[in-house]
């Protein structure tokens, strides 16, 4: 083991915020509260979000994941929808089973399916900036007729989309998109269809928006960036693609300290740690840990927001919460 003292230094900046968001939260204490209120099992369609650690948690305390409906069998048992969202079918067959349903849909991704709602209803053509086969997308897609909203991918799709109708057009985006990349696709759409209707709000959520803004703070200012998250977290592999963009030579995803490629991070000096919405904090410290066997660390912060948001979970979960604490005061008196 090599002695503290002859270990060269390494300074480390994180970024801030990093790491879990409100809807992630959510997601997780639903399926946390549900397994202590209802007991084992407790049935998820999809990752309830997309990170390893958190899944084989949460497997751990009781929850099964499935793909779809058709794994669960006929049970009172609660089915949890994940926190990108469902397509409207998935609650009706979910109801046709009379299974308990409890949506961790993020919030945010609600109030995007609402806003393709009311275009549809206005009789606009929807388009929707995303990436396809992304659950989020699958499930904004799945919340009207097949064929009312055209999903848009690239600059390239702007460019080139007709539209039936260019005075009755709208957009809205996935929740975890750079932010960058969709501003650029916009600007294309907007260019060529000026009457198009947009979001009243920013679609790309806060917690996407302020993680790629401490992102393109500590960038340019370290040799490398580690990026922990998950392969299919869009919004994570969005914050390496920021770094990269911004000009820092080496940027990985990792979803674990074992994943570290030791020969990119030779003769650094300065490196940034930032995670996903979805990747907990947890899983920081443990590549923090893993840098500090080979280096003598500085640890400083770099933050772009503050954040304090704060999304309630699903409504019986919080009336049973209520119910039993409620129970428990009686009980007590």
């Amino acid at each position: 083991m090599t002695l503290e003292t002859e270990k060269p230094p390494l300074s480390i900046v994180l970024c801030s915020p990093r790491g879990f968001c409100a809807g992630v939260v959510r997601a997780i204490d639903t399926v946390e509260r549900a397994l202590k209120l209802y007991g084992a099992p407790v049935y998820v369609r999809h990752e309830i979000v997309h990170n390893r650690y958190v899944v084989e948690s949460l497997r751990d305390k009781g929850a099964i994941f499935v793909a779809e409906l058709d794994e669960i069998p006929d049970t009172d048992a609660p089915v949890v929808f994940s926190a990108h969202g469902v397509p409207k079918a998935i609650p009706s067959q979910a109801d046709k089973r009379n299974f308990f349903t409890l949506d961790a849909t993020c919030p945010l991704v609600t109030k995007v399916h609402r806003e393709a709602a009311i275009h549809f209803k206005r009789g606009r053509e929807i388009l929707l900036i995303g990436h396809a086969g992304h659950p989020e997308v699958v499930g904004t897609l799945g919340q009207l007729p097949k064929g009312a909203v055209v999903l848009i991918e690239t600059m390239d799709a702007a460019r080139s989309f007709e539209p039936k109708d260019a005075s009755k057009l709208a957009f809205v985006t996935q929740t975890t998109l750079s932010i960058d990349d969709t501003k650029e696709i916009v600007a294309v759409l907007k260019e060529r269809f000026p009457e198009i209707d947009g979001p009243h709000k920013e679609d790309i959520c806060y917690a996407t928006t302020n993680r790629q803004l401490a992102v393109k703070k500590v960038a340019p200012k370290v040799d490398a960036m580690v990026v922990v998250g998950s392969p299919n977290s869009s919004n994570s592999q969005r914050l390496r693609e920021v770094a990269e963009r911004e000009g820092c030579k080496v940027s990985v995803l990792v979803q674990r300290a074992a994943e570290l490629d030791w020969s990119k991070f030779e003769g650094i000096s300065r490196l940034g740690i930032t995670a996903g919405a979805s990747a907990p904090e947890v899983i920081v410290e443990e590549i923090m840990d893993a840098f500090a066997a080979h280096y003598k660390l500085h640890v400083e912060t770099v933050s772009a927001a503050e954040e304090d948001e704060f999304f309630p979970l699903p409504r019986p979960l919080r009336n049973q919460a209520a119910a039993a604490a409620k129970a428990a005061e009686k009980a007590a008196g």
